[in-house]
Formats: C-alpha cells, structure tokens, sequence
C-alpha cells in the first residue's frame, strides 16, 4: 500500500491538532494531573509544618508518603475511562511520568535498603529529590505540549531543591520550613500551570 505523503503545511497543521488532542486529554482525561499533585503537595506541606511545629517531632514528616494516593487513585479512573483518541504525544507524556513515579519509588526503596546497611535512613533527601523529578516531568511535559508555563515553572523548584541539598551536605538538618517550600514549589509548578492549562483546554473547546 502507498503511504500518503504530506506537505509541509498538512504536516504542521497534523502536529498542531496532535497537541491540541493531547492538551484536551491532559486536561479531561485524567482530572489533570498536576492540579491533582500540586493541591495534594500543597495541602500536605502545610498540615506537615504545622504538625512539626507544634509536637517538635519529626515523625510527622512521614505523611508525605500520602502523595502516592493520588497517582493510585489516577490509575484506577483511567483504567474505567480513557480518553477516546490517543496521540502518540499522550503516550510520550504517559512515559515520561511512569519514569518519574518509578524513580519516586525506587529512590525510596534504595535509601530503605542502604539504610538497613549502613544502620540509619535519611528520608530527608526525599523532599529535594522529588522537587527534582517532579520538576524535571514538568518541563519535559510542557516541551511536549508547547506550554511555556510548563516548562519554566519548575525552575523555582530546581533553585529549592540545590538549596536543601547543599544544607545536607554541608552538614545541616531538615528544617520544618522546608515543607512550606517544597508546597511553595508545587503550586508555582503544578498549581498555577495546570489551571492555565485548563483555560487554555476551555477555549479551545469552545
């Protein structure tokens, strides 16, 4: 069979309907994730401060591990309702976060194991590495579906992140006002994008 060839101009109007779909399926296809995450994230930092602050113990750091939630709940709507065209760019988008959620995952086996060895575990790098992969899903998302919002948005989570880790490893401690800038980060990443999204999603729809 002979494969149609494509102008130019079919090409870039082919390409632009593709990141239409995508940004519609981003949006309606799965609750939109970062409105999802950077919400969780938020209201997490801000119950998690508060807790640190008023008892002294750190203990309560460990509710972050509450922020799997969403993407298991996610999972689970998008298996009963998927969106009824896929681009390849959706796919690109599926991957790259399934990427970023594995290295969530596996960093936390990781420093469980190294931690079983060496006697102690310091899930404070957690915060600055997930600053990191977060932001990382952010921008490659946003190169993808030509949001600049997207792409630029992690970089005060990218300043954050260097910061705690130099803490660290200059000897410093996980201070509780960490949290507060780990949902700060979120909600100028997540939050304020995937609202611009939305509206962006709306107008075309209209």
């Amino acid at each position: 069979m002979e494969e149609k060839k494509f102008t130019e101009k079919e090409s870039l109007e082919l390409i632009s309907q593709m990141i239409q779909v995508t940004k519609e399926n981003l949006e309606r296809g799965s609750g939109n994730v970062f409105l999802v995450y950077g919400y969780a994230a938020v209201v997490l930092s801000v119950g998690i401060y508060a807790a640190v602050h008023l008892t002294g113990k750190p203990l309560w750091n460990v509710l972050w591990f509450l922020m799997f939630v969403p993407g298991i709940v996610m999972k689970i709507l998008q298996v009963r309702k998927k969106p009824s065209v896929v681009t390849h760019m959706d796919k690109m988008i599926t991957h790259t976060w399934c990427i970023v959620g594995s290295l969530f995952g596996l960093t936390v086996g990781v420093m469980i194991l190294i931690g079983l060895v060496i006697g102690s575990c310091h899930f404070g790098l957690m915060l600055p590495l997930c600053l990191l992969y977060a932001g990382i899903g952010t921008s490659i998302t946003g190169l993808i579906v030509r949001v600049p919002a997207l792409v630029y948005s992690p970089l005060v989570a990218f300043v954050v992140a260097v910061y705690m880790l130099m803490i660290l490893t200059n000897g410093g401690s996980v201070a509780p006002e960490w949290n507060l800038y780990f949902g700060f980060s979120f909600l100028l990443m997540m939050v304020i994008p995937g609202h611009l999204l939305n509206k962006k999603a709306a107008a075309y729809a209209c």
